[in-house]
Parts: C-alpha cells; sequence; structure tokens
C-alpha cells in the first residue's frame, strides 16, 4: 500500500485520484446506492480497520522527525 501511495502523490496521478474519490463519493452519494443493504461481513471487516490505530508515520515517516 506504501508504493501505491508514493505512485499517486504525483501530479497528474494525484489528480487521477481525487477525481476518481470524488466520483466514487458522488456514486454512494445517491439514493438508490445508499438504499442498497450493506454485507454485515463487510461491515464488520470496515469497523474493525477504523477501531486499528491509525498508520500514517509508517507511511510518510516517524511522527517526531520535522521533515515529513
Amino acid at each position: 500500500m506504501g508504493q501505491q501511495l508514493r505512485t499517486w502523490r504525483s501530479g497528474g496521478d494525484q489528480r487521477a485520484w481525487l477525481s476518481m474519490l470524488i466520483d466514487t463519493m458522488e456514486q454512494v452519494s445517491r439514493p438508490e446506492s445508499r438504499a442498497v443493504p450493506c454485507d454485515g461481513l463487510v461491515l464488520a471487516a470496515l469497523l474493525a480497520q477504523l477501531a486499528r490505530p491509525a498508520t500514517a508515520a509508517i507511511v510518510y515517516g516517524s511522527g517526531y522527525s520535522l521533515r515529513n
């Protein structure tokens, strides 16, 4: 995943990633998408992921460095 983050952070790739994120957010915000029930296993996996501590320091370097 770290490699993917480094890849999209370059200029054009960052815009493409942001565009895909916006398109996805618009799609899931539509009433017809929101009416579809979520699979319980997917929801449980999402809740487990959100319960874990953030790992941004691993991706971007030490949390104590002034060069981040």
